[in-house]
Parts: C-alpha cells; sequence; structure tokens
C-alpha cells in the first residue's frame, strides 16, 4: 500500500507542468543576459576599431594634401581631430612620418616624424623595425605613414580583455613631391640628399 502510494505520488509529479515556464526561465535567462551583453561587446569593439582605422585614413588623407611646411600645432590639431572623430575614453596615440627609399643604399630613410603619445620615436636607427610593414617604393619616393593607436575598453566582462587598437596606415603626398616640416625637422638628423 505504501510502495503504491509512492507510485501514485511519482507519477502525479512527474505529470504535473504547471512549474516549468518558471524553472526554464531561471536556468535560460542568465545565458540569455550574457549573450546579449557579449554581442553588445563585440559589435562595440569591431565598431571602435573601423572608427579607428578610418580616422586614421582621415587623418593620412589630410597631411598627403598639404602643400604647406607642417608643424607642431598641425600635428596637435591631427590628434584632437582623431579625439574627436574616435570619441574613445582611453588615450590616442599619433605618430606621424615621412619617409624616403634610397635605391642606391637599399633602405628607408626618414624625412621627419612627430610623436604624441607613442612610448618611442621613430628614427633612422630604428626605422629597420617597420621595415616589412612599408610598401614598395621606386627611388626617391616618399610615404607619409601614419600610426594609431588606443585601448578599447569592454563595457560588460564577458571575458574579453583590453584590446589594443593599433592601425598602421601609409599615403602617397598628393600635390607636392614632400609633405615638409616648418624649421628643424623633429625625431632625426637628416639623411644624405636632403634637398631631394
Amino acid at each position: 500500500m505504501l510502495l503504491t502510494s509512492f507510485k501514485n505520488r511519482l507519477r502525479a509529479f512527474r505529470d504535473d507542468t504547471s512549474g516549468n515556464v518558471t524553472v526554464e526561465f531561471v536556468l535560460a535567462m542568465p545565458i540569455l543576459f550574457w549573450a546579449f551583453m557579449a554581442s553588445y561587446v563585440f559589435f562595440d569593439g569591431y565598431r571602435q576599431s573601423a572608427v579607428n582605422l578610418k580616422a586614421a585614413y582621415t587623418v593620412s588623407d589630410l597631411i598627403s594634401r598639404e602643400t604647406e611646411a607642417i608643424n607642431d600645432n598641425y600635428i596637435d590639431s591631427m590628434l584632437r581631430l582623431m579625439e574627436l572623430m574616435t570619441r574613445t575614453p582611453s588615450d590616442v596615440d599619433l605618430r606621424v612620418s615621412v619617409i624616403r627609399w634610397d635605391e642606391d643604399e637599399s633602405r628607408y630613410y626618414l624625412d621627419w616624424s612627430a610623436n604624441r603619445g607613442f612610448p618611442a620615436a621613430l628614427t633612422n636607427s630604428n626605422i629597420s623595425d617597420i621595415e616589412a610593414r612599408l610598401p614598395v617604393m621606386p627611388d626617391n619616393e616618399r610615404v607619409i605613414l601614419v600610426e594609431t593607436n588606443n585601448v578599447f575598453v569592454p563595457l560588460f566582462n564577458v571575458g574579453l580583455d583590453d584590446i589594443n587598437l593599433a592601425n598602421f596606415v601609409f599615403t602617397r603626398p598628393r600635390f607636392v613631391s614632400q609633405v615638409v616640416w616648418e624649421g628643424d625637422p623633429p625625431g632625426e638628423e637628416t639623411y644624405p640628399d636632403n634637398d631631394t
């Protein structure tokens, strides 16, 4: 009798579905909430990466159209433009360099480099560190290199660490053969045949 009563109660418990929705909600809601937050964080990261790249191309394009000499105030305004375009809470680093290829010596030379926030300035002695990333150029051709850097900090903790968003953009001068620096160039000594 006791065993029959226990079986009947067990059968009734198995057939009762009145609390299933609540249990399913309690089990599924944390996963759905995490998926929503993760989707937002990943979308925001890709958006910030795309905005940073577009801002770097904008700065590069603006400098490539310059026909007058560039100075520290100009570079500072390019940094402010980057900060305005990216609208990121983290610091934005900017390094603008004009680089020339010398066919006779088979190496790149630096005309000038202006650094805002990067740990090290680009010089003729350390230009070999980025040589593999520079384009193939004809003799005495110049390229404007814009490097940007900032950190994407996820809004929610979904298992994604802070991501360093670095861009490396180069453009040829458009209207002049060389974008020049006003006064003594920052960053490094001049190279042979600097007047070409």
